[in-house]
């Protein structure tokens, strides 16, 4: 005997045991998509959901994904004992156990889609979940959860309105989007514009365990916040520049600045009038054609352009009003060239807009 008090000796056997219990618990990694609000939202709320209905023991990583040319998806970082993919496109790997998606062109081929009906009539019909009537991917994690697996979201009801928000580009306004006042626009800005690879898997848990505004507190996340607003007033002048609306259409290249990102709400801002939007920019990975449409327009819903299917055309994708396409860094020339033709298609929709 060592003569420690036996209160202590419990003491130790408890903590000893919740230790162990830890180490030795289900693996889990979530894939999310990367500097994404509702890639970051749909991480942290699909963790919290299987924290509290299937396994409490559970340990959690983070690993994000971005739309680049190639391959978007790497066999070898499947290695959780559970493999989670949410807000982003659908793998066929055995490896993946849970998929939530809502985006349009969430399947890189038919072969991927008729893969997915045919899994939802396997054993993992209750773990893959696609609706593209969602805003946001936030949302149908929500609602998925709640309904199939009992699971509260009335705590992060802020979250998921958020969510709804950002991703459905659902403002009052584009100064609304562009002035950066709230919360989750600050937090916004920071998941689009951070180059630290740790950065977002450390926001991720706290998105479903405080406030958006106690998140903005964090030391980490609040030093942040100084130079991203600075660069993104700069960014703004910067499109004012280089941006030219014509026949509704928004076109500018800015690929020759070290921009990661920039708040797609700008062309708007400065162009109320345009109906779409087609941007060129460069970041340290890919060259990015974003192809948008006004949420403020006063065109019909009818009459525009379906814009995934668009983007689809040159391996890009996203949403009927939003899409992107990438191309690798060096491939700037392609990217213009696609640019120019989807400028051409789109003002041709609108003769004199």
């Amino acid at each position: 005997m060592t003569g420690e008090p036996l209160a202590a000796i419990l003491v130790t056997c408890h903590r000893n045991s919740i230790f162990s219990k830890r180490k030795s618990g289900l693996n889990v990694r979530i894939f999310y998509h990367d500097r994404c609000f509702d890639g970051a939202c749909s991480a942290s709320l699909f963790m919290r959901f299987h924290q509290e209905c299937m396994r409490p023991d559970a340990r959690y990583g983070f690993h994000g994904l971005v739309h680049r040319a190639g391959a978007l998806f790497c066999e070898r970082d499947f290695t959780g004992d559970e493999n989670a993919i949410v807000d982003f496109k659908y793998s066929a790997s055995p490896k993946v156990t849970w998929w939530c998606d809502h985006h349009l062109s969430a399947f890189l081929t038919p072969e991927d889609r008729e893969h997915y009906l045919c899994a939802r009539e396997g054993p993992r019909k209750e773990r893959l979940f696609y609706d593209a009537g969602y805003t946001s991917c936030t949302g149908l994690i929500g609602d998925v959860a709640r309904r199939h697996f009992g699971f509260n979201t009335e705590p992060y009801a802020e979250l998921i309105r958020w969510a709804n928000i950002v991703d459905g580009a659902l403002y009052e306004s584009p100064q609304a989007a562009v002035e950066m006042a709230e919360p989750a626009m600050k937090l916004t800005l920071a998941i689009e514009s951070s180059q630290d690879p740790e950065f977002i898997p450390r926001l991720i848990p706290l998105l479903t365990s405080m406030s958006l505004g106690e998140v903005l507190e964090q030391p980490f996340v609040a030093d942040l916040l100084p130079p991203l607003l600075e660069r993104h007033h700069r960014s703004v002048a910067l499109i004012r520049e280089r941006a030219q609306c014509s026949e509704g259409t928004i076109h500018f290249d800015i690929t020759d600045q070290p921009l990661e990102g920039y708040n797609k709400f700008i062309p708007y801002l400065l162009h109320p009038e345009a109906i779409y939007s087609v941007g060129l920019s460069k970041s340290s990975f890919r060259t990015k054609v974003a192809v948008g449409s006004n949420p403020w327009t006063k065109a019909r819903p009818e009459d525009m352009v379906n814009l995934a299917k668009i983007c689809e055309r040159y391996g890009g994708g996203g949403h009927a009003r939003v899409g992107a396409i990438s191309f690798p860094p060096e491939k700037a020339d392609q990217a213009r060239s696609a640019a120019a033709e989807i400028v051409e298609e789109l003002r041709a929709c609108n003769p004199g807009a």
